[in-house]
Order: structure tokens, then sequence, then C-alpha cells
């Protein structure tokens, strides 16, 4: 599936397939997938401009050895072509910005549970000994119960949490009627260098690189910030973990901050003291936005024998300095996309 010389490490001779490779969850997958030794198609969103996303952050060492297929998950059978020859299957690849769900619901859509469909098909017919699902801790809407287990009721609070949640039941539905190998992943809130500028953390800390003001929407939300390290660990055991199959996992710290909370640490840590402003662009609509995610990380310690090794302090200050130090930007403009 790739160019270039043998692969040596834990993952040699294993083939994988990432959908969404080009996003920020994908692109480090992808970086630690080629370092481990994998052969890693990674399938990035057809555009004229040719663009790789979060690929381009990647060394050149690692990009050269990836089989970089453009496309998109719509396409039946262009997905069924970069399904075709791997083992494992990480799929990635969705709408995420939850504004852009509020202007854009039938795309969204499409292409968060259409696409997963997509995917399902191709995986049931390719041979594939594991699908690794990504869904989301937005498809609980706001916490009934805390911690939250797997067991939490569902609750669609906007068209992308509804999107998810109906491709989360598409893998449910493939497991339980045709057998698929699949595990479903549930990551709390993933942050870390080379994030978009879209996502809370990275825009509180380059207001705040800036001197401020710092612009946020509701200050009083919680949620469990877990760093793309520790996640991306999760998936790569989600990919052999036999007990894993058919099961929905959580991935969390187990602890929730307030969003004007971490604002002041990502200010202290920064060291540039500014002030805290709201923000209506960045307001959810009130019955739209979830108040509390806080995650019950305990089946992901049990199945995967998984657990977060990255303080929050400690991966803010790697976020920080990842900004500090001029790495790539983005081409971004607005809260909606």
């Amino acid at each position: 599936m790739t160019a270039g010389t043998a692969a040596t490490g834990p993952g040699r001779g294993r083939r994988a397939l990432v959908t969404g490779a080009g996003g920020f969850l994908g692109s480090q997958l992808c970086r630690r997938l080629v370092g481990d030794g994998w052969q890693v198609r990674a399938f990035v969103r057809y555009g004229a401009a040719g663009d790789i996303g979060g690929l381009h952050g990647l060394p050149e060492a690692a990009t050269g050895s990836l089989d970089i297929r453009r496309g998109d998950l719509l396409d039946v059978e262009g997905v069924a072509r970069a399904v075709e020859g791997a083992d494992t299957v990480f799929h990635l690849g969705a709408r995420i910005s939850i504004p852009y769900s509020y202007a854009a619901p039938r795309d969204t859509f499409q292409v968060n549970a259409l696409g997963t469909l997509n995917v399902l098909e191709a995986v049931r017919h390719g041979g594939v000994r594991r699908l690794v699902h990504t869904s989301t801790s937005e498809v609980f809407g706001s916490a009934v119960a805390l911690p939250m287990a797997e067991t939490h009721r569902l609750r669609a609070q906007s068209p992308y949490a509804a999107s998810k949640i109906a491709a989360d039941k598409l893998v449910e539905s493939y497991v339980c009627a045709f057998g698929l190998p699949a595990v479903t992943l549930r990551p709390f809130n993933t942050y870390g260098p080379g994030q978009s500028p879209r996502a809370v953390i990275p825009a509180i800390v380059q207001q705040a690189l800036a001197g401020g003001p710092v612009r946020l929407g509701a200050l009083e939300p919680e949620r469990d910030f877990t760093f793309v390290d520790d996640t991306v660990q999760a998936m790569i055991l989600a990919a052999d973990a036999a007990a894993a199959v058919g099961c929905e996992i959580n991935l969390g710290t187990g602890e929730a901050i307030a969003i004007g909370a971490l604002a002041r640490r990502i200010i202290a840590l920064v060291g540039r003291p500014c002030t805290i402003e709201l923000d209506a662009q960045r307001m959810r609509p009130p019955a739209s936005e979830v108040d509390r995610l806080c995650s019950d990380n305990r089946r992901a310690a049990e199945l995967l024998g998984w657990r977060p090794r990255v303080s929050l302090d400690e991966g803010l200050r790697r976020t920080i300095a990842w900004w500090r130090d001029g790495s790539p930007r983005f081409d971004w403009r607005g809260y909606a996309v």
C-alpha cells in the first residue's frame, strides 16, 4: 500500500486505511502508524488545490511513506477502492463543525451517516479484520448522570450530533446483522498541537498569545479534554483488542473543566494577562448548548488497557509551545468553518 523501504516496528506487515487523514486527529494517527511501521493509506477529501490538511505537518519521511488517496466518502466506488487491501480501517472522516451543521445540516448528515454506510459496506465486502470507528461525546448531549458511561442516554442537541448518532447506530447494526468486526471509540474533546483554530483551545491560545482580549461564547459549559497522543494510543490499542469488538468505548480523562476556567488557565500558562470577553459568534442556540461532558473511562481501561497519561496542564503547555514557535498556520476565517 505504500512506497519506500521495508517497515520496521510493532506495526510491521500491517496495512491501514485512515479516512479523514487530513484532519487534526487523522494526521496525528497517520504519523504514529507510520512511525510504528504500518503501511498506511491516507484517504483525504478531494479538492482542486490538492490540499492534504494536517498531513502537511508530518515529517517528510512520514509523508513520503504514505499512500495518499484523494476522494469523497460519498463516492461508493472510491471508498471501496481505498479499503481494498487494508487489514484495519480507522474511520475518522466526517464533517465535525457544530456551527457548520447549523448552516448545512443536509451536507453534515450525508457525509457523516451515508459516508459511514459506504465505509461499512466496503469493510463488509473487503475482508477487513477490524474497523475502528470514531464517534464523539456530543452524541450524549448534556450530562444527566456523572461520570458519563457508555450507557448514558443519547440526545442530539445539534444536527452534527444527530448525524453521528446515526453513524454509530449504523455501525452497531452491521455488528449485529453481519458480524462486522468493528469497535466504536467516543473521544471527549481531543486537543493538541495542529488542531484547527476553530476549536476552543487553539482559539484561546492564539488570542492569549496576541495579548487578548480572549473572545469566547458561553463560559459555563464543562468539557473533558484529552490530549491527542492519548486518543491516538487508544485507537491503536482498539485495532487489536479482541474484547473490544462490538463495543462502544469512551475516551476521556474523567475530569471536566468549565470553558471560563480553561481560558484563565491558558492565559496564566501563556503569561500575558488579558481580559475575557463574550462573543456572540461563538454562542450556540440555547437548547443546543451541551452543558457538561465528563467521561467514565473504566471500559477503556478494562477492554483496551488504556488510561490517559498527559495531564491538562502538560498538554496545554505543549499546545501553547506549538503555536508560540511559529508552527504552520491555517487559512481559516470565521467560527462556522
